[in-house]
C-alpha cells in the first residue's frame, strides 16, 4: 500500500495524499490580481490529483513582491478575485494553500524572462526594503533598513493578508521565510546587520519573523493548519544553518505552525548549492525527528519511487514538486499506476485512465 497516496490529516483537513504543489511564481497578475492563467494553471494540477495547490509567492503589500507582476493580496478585491480559483481547486478534491510574502530587499526586479535585474523608479520600481541597508548583489539598489514603525505596519501587512486569504476560501496559509526574502534576511546573519534587540543573536534575529508567526496564527482559524517555508541553510559559512533551523522550528511549533516545508539557499548570490535530486531532504527529516513536527521535502523530486521512499521511511510527511509539476500538471495520476496505487481520476478523464 503506497503511503505517498495514504491520506494526511492536518488540524481538520485532510489532504487525499501527500502529494503537494509548490509555490511557484508565474510572474502573470497585474497590479496583483490573478486572473485566468492563474485559474487554469493552479486548476490544471487539481485536477491532475494534487493532495495541495499552493498558489505562489503572494505579495502582503505593493512593495513586497518580487516583480510588478507578482501575484498580492494587499486589498479585499484580491481575496475576492482569487475565490473563483479557491473554489475550483476544492470542487476538484485538492486543498487551496497560498503563500504569503514580503521579497525585501528583493524585490523591485523585471521578470526572470527579460534577465531578472533590478527595475529603477523609472521603470516601474520601487526602493526594496530590508532589515538592513546592504543590497542582495552588485548592480542592486540600496534597500532603506526598515524602523521599527515600519516593521508594526509589515506585521500588520501580514495579519490582514492572512485574513483575506480566508475571506478568498483557501485552508492553508504558508508563511515564506525563505529564499533570501524578508523574513529570511531578518534570520540570516549574512544580511541582518542590525545592532538592536532584532540583529546580532539567534534570539534577536529570530524576533521578528517570530512575531509575524505569532501574527498570522492569531488571524488563521486554528482549526486550519498554518506552514512555515524555512531555508534550512544559506550554504555559507557563517551563514544560517541547519542547527539555527532546528531551533526556529521548535519556536514555531509552539506558535502553533503544523508544519515545516524545508527548502534551502539564496540568500545571497553565488551560493555554492549542491542541487540534485533530494538534497534538501535531510532537512527536512532533522527538523521531524528532532522537534517532532510535520515536515515537507522539496527539491529536484521528480520520481514517484523516489517520492514513495521518502514519505514511507518517515523522512517527511509530504513532498512538495515543484518544476516536475510544470513539466506534468498530471504527475500524481501517473504516479499512482507507476506504483500501484488508487488516484482519483475527474469522470471527464475516465476513458483515458
Amino acid at each position: 500500500m503506497s503511503i505517498l497516496f495514504s491520506p494526511l490529516q492536518l488540524q481538520t483537513i485532510t489532504f487525499r495524499n501527500r502529494i503537494f504543489v509548490s509555490p511557484m511564481c508565474q510572474y502573470s497578475s497585474r497590479d496583483g490580481f490573478p486572473n485566468d492563467w492563474h485559474l487554469v494553471h493552479l486548476g490544471s494540477r487539481a485536477v491532475g490529483g494534487a493532495g495541495l495547490v499552493m498558489v505562489e509567492a503572494t505579495a502582503v503589500s505593493p512593495e513586497g513582491r518580487i516583480s510588478p507582476d507578482d501575484s498580492g493580496i494587499w486589498s479585499d478585491a484580491h481575496a475576492v478575485a482569487f475565490a473563483p480559483i479557491t473554489d475550483f481547486i476544492k470542487r476538484q478534491g485538492a486543498v487551496p494553500g497560498i503563500q504569503l510574502a514580503h521579497a525585501g530587499r528583493k524585490g523591485s526586479c523585471s521578470l526572470p524572462w527579460l534577465g531578472g535585474g533590478p527595475l529603477g523608479m523609472d521603470a516601474c520600481g520601487w526602493q526594496p526594503v530590508a532589515p538592513s541597508a546592504v543590497p542582495f548583489d552588485l548592480g542592486h539598489p540600496v534597500p532603506r533598513a526598515l524602523s521599527l514603525e515600519e516593521m508594526d505596519e509589515v506585521e500588520g501587512q501580514f495579519r490582514a493578508g492572512t485574513r483575506r486569504a480566508y475571506a478568498a476560501g483557501f485552508q492553508v496559509v504558508e508563511l515564506h521565510m525563505a529564499h533570501g526574502y524578508l523574513l529570511h534576511e531578518f534570520l540570516s546573519p549574512l544580511v541582518n546587520r542590525r545592532d538592536d534587540n532584532y540583529g546580532g543573536s539567534l534570539a534577536n534575529r529570530l524576533r521578528f519573523p517570530l512575531r509575524v508567526a505569532r501574527a498570522v496564527r492569531d488571524e488563521w482559524p486554528a482549526e486550519l493548519p498554518l506552514f512555515v517555508r524555512i531555508s534550512a541553510a544559506d550554504w555559507v559559512e557563517g551563514g544560517w544553518d541547519i542547527d539555527q533551523s532546528v531551533v526556529l522550528a521548535r519556536e514555531l511549533k509552539q506558535i502553533g505552525v503544523d508544519l515545516i516545508d524545508c527548502s534551502s539557499g539564496f540568500a545571497v548570490p553565488n551560493e555554492p548549492v549542491p542541487f540534485g535530486p533530494g538534497f534538501q531532504v535531510p532537512f527536512a527529516s532533522r527538523v521531524r525527528a528532532e522537534v517532532g513536527i510535520a515536515t515537507g521535502a522539496v527539491g529536484y523530486i521528480t520520481e514517484p519511487v523516489q517520492a514513495e521512499q521518502i514519505v514511507a521511511t518517515g523522512q517527511a510527511d509530504a513532498v512538495l514538486l515543484a518544476r516536475q509539476m510544470l513539466r506534468d500538471p498530471y504527475w500524481p495520476l501517473h504516479a499512482a499506476k507507476v506504483l500501484h496505487a488508487e488516484a482519483p481520476w475527474p469522470n471527464q478523464y475516465l476513458r483515458a485512465k
